[in-house]
């Protein structure tokens, strides 16, 4: 339930009934109305848990006008200490226990925070990894996981249960509720303390984990000579994700190479041993000697710390083939080659002329299709289904027509969800949608609040059955949609050229309002496709002429997917292979 109210609030809607709820709290506490006191206690530490829950942007937020946790705890807590002072009557001795004990679990949340951190600088995280046996580390002592959770700020949280127990108090005009309660709670977090202290004491001169050594001692007998290599943020590892498949399947030993523990944690599943080295001169200090082929699947500036390796070859891999703009970035330039899926890349980069040399491309086809079906015929068991798959906002604000989403995306979907006989719709934005674009992500909700309307499943973790499906997660993934698709919508995006592989129909927003023939000039993709004008005025003839089998751009996808992909005869893992074995020799 709570989760369907916050869907339907904004970010910073949550946040301030947030603030609202204890800014309640402590006007009924100063004036001593003890039942508006106990509602908006209710409804804060409610929202406490439901913004953690379901809207972290909303905490985010709050964080950065300074609101932050901490001072809303202590807003709760001196809430609670005014609504007693306002109906009980206390001795000198009573106040000075209800001031000192809710005092005390701050004091100790405090200093117990401050020795967590020197106890987690004993242990520094300098690397972590994942299907690699290091055998025993030493290191220094550590708490329980859940003391050290707990030790500093969000220690506090113990003083919530002074809520009930002013309120109690507050009825039966006597202070023993409240004084006791905060005595437990005082108790509670010096038991906190006392263990966090103690660890702190046992491992006093013990220095700093020897990970490093143990790690570079894996990778000496190991002997990596592929390095998949991904130095962006967890947002994007779905670019290093792509490629983990064929690079388990090479027959040299590989090794995937990350610099962000968030990235470290969202990484897909992977048979490869995986290494997380955090710190810039930590993993310049690795000797990767043995390493003869660098892939790099995205152009981040964490690069060079790689880059700077000269026994290796270092190739840009990319993390898909498309028209946009990013797929001829100068900064391809630094690498020794440049792997593209087939023609159409090589001439993307002679017609940049952003300095890549043709002699530094080569063609290798996309690997990761082989598991795209080539059928497109409406399946027994379910309607014939439309995947939009809107590209994001991107990183330039000049450029309001890289995505359809903002100017089309709900007119599309509109259309989808009435047309006659029912179509079935997957929606499946790119991961970075509205993460710059106010309106994009606008457009974004208002999508899913349509979908959530027509009896749509808005958090898909499957595509089985035959109703509408929302998929933002990493399951399903993009390539099992394209399996259940008989029509996509996109926009110029390697959604498309991926997509191209199956044969099947596909549909090429063209929200710039370009004429058709300059439109397919400058976008490539687009040469097998149908276009969709901003008033999406073509979708219902598109939709009959595609679900009829009458689709006469059948030949033009099939010529454009040789320029696209390569030669259909052509086997991209083989070519893979075969190119890396080329750079190890």
């Amino acid at each position: 339930m709570f989760g369907t109210l916050m869907e339907r609030t904004g970010i910073a809607a949550r946040g301030a009934l947030l603030v609202l709820s204890y800014l309640v709290m402590l006007a009924a506490g100063a004036f001593g109305w003890v039942v508006l006191f106990a509602v908006a206690g209710l409804a804060a530490v409610v929202g406490e848990f439901a913004v953690t829950r379901w809207s972290p942007p909303s905490d985010t937020l709050l964080e950065k006008v300074g609101l932050n946790r901490g001072y809303r705890q202590l807003s709760r807590d001196l809430a609670t200490v005014l609504l007693v002072a306002a109906t009980v009557p206390l001795t000198g001795v009573e106040l000075t226990w209800l001031l000192l004990l809710p005092a005390a679990v701050w004091v100790i949340a405090v200093f117990a925070g401050a020795l967590n951190t020197m106890i987690d600088r004993r242990n520094p995280v300098s690397a972590l990894v994942r299907n690699i046996e290091l055998g025993p580390v030493r290191s220094a002592p550590r708490p329980p996981e859940w003391i050290s959770n707990l030790a500093g700020v969000q220690l506090a949280v113990l003083n919530v249960l002074l809520i009930p127990a002013a309120v109690v108090a507050a009825v039966r005009a006597e202070p023993a509720p409240i004084l006791a309660v905060a005595a437990l709670a005082a108790g509670l977090a010096a038991l906190v303390g006392v263990v966090v202290a103690l660890t702190w004491l046992r491992g006093r001169g013990t220095g700093n984990s020897p990970l490093l050594p143990v790690l570079q001692r894996w990778l000496d007998s190991y002997r990596p000579e592929v390095a998949l290599y991904f130095a962006g943020p967890a947002k994007d590892v779905y670019q290093a994700n792509m490629w983990l498949a064929p690079t388990e399947a090479v027959d040299q030993r590989a090794v995937v190479l990350l610099r962000s523990k968030e990235a470290f944690f969202e990484l897909a599943d992977t048979r490869l041993p995986v290494v997380c080295v955090p710190t810039g001169p930590d993993f310049m200090n690795l000797e990767l000697g043995t390493v003869r082929a660098a892939l790099y699947a995205a152009n981040v500036g964490a690069n060079i710390h790689m880059l700077r390796e000269p026994g290796m070859k270092h190739v840009f891999v990319g993390h898909g083939d498309s028209d946009k703009q990013a797929s001829v970035n100068p900064y391809s330039k630094v690498y020794d080659e440049v792997w593209v899926a087939g023609l159409a890349g090589r001439e993307r980069y002679a017609r940049a002329g952003v300095g890549v040399r043709d002699e530094d491309i080569v063609e290798i086809g996309r690997p990761q299709l082989a598991g795209v079906h080539t059928f497109g015929a409406e399946a027994a068991d379910r309607p014939f289904t439309v995947l939009y798959a809107p590209t994001w906002e991107g990183w330039l604000d000049d450029d309001p027509y890289h995505t359809s989403l903002v100017l089309m995306g709900e007119r599309i979907v509109k259309g989808l969800l009435a047309t006659s006989p029912k179509v079935r719709l997957i929606y499946k934005p790119h991961p970075l949608t509205g993460s710059r674009s106010k309106e994009a992500k606008a457009a974004h909700e208002r999508v899913v609040a349509r979908i959530r309307a027509a009896g749509g499943d808005t958090d898909a973790r499957s595509l089985d059955g035959p109703g509408h499906r929302v998929v933002t997660g990493r399951v399903p993934a993009l390539f099992d949609c394209f399996n259940q698709t008989d029509l996509l919508i996109s926009d110029i995006s390697s959604v498309v050229s991926d997509f191209v592989q199956s044969q099947r129909p596909y549909v090429v927003a063209n929200p710039s309002g370009l004429p058709e023939d300059e439109f397919r000039r400058a976008f490539p993709t687009s040469r097998g496709a149908y276009l969709l004008s901003v008033d999406c005025g073509e979708l219902e003839k598109v939709l009959a002429l595609t679900r009829a089998g009458d689709d006469p751009m059948t030949d033009a996808r099939r010529d454009l997917k040789t320029y696209l992909l390569g030669p259909a005869e052509a086997n991209p893992m083989d070519r893979f292979q075969e190119e890396i074995g080329r750079l190890c020799r």
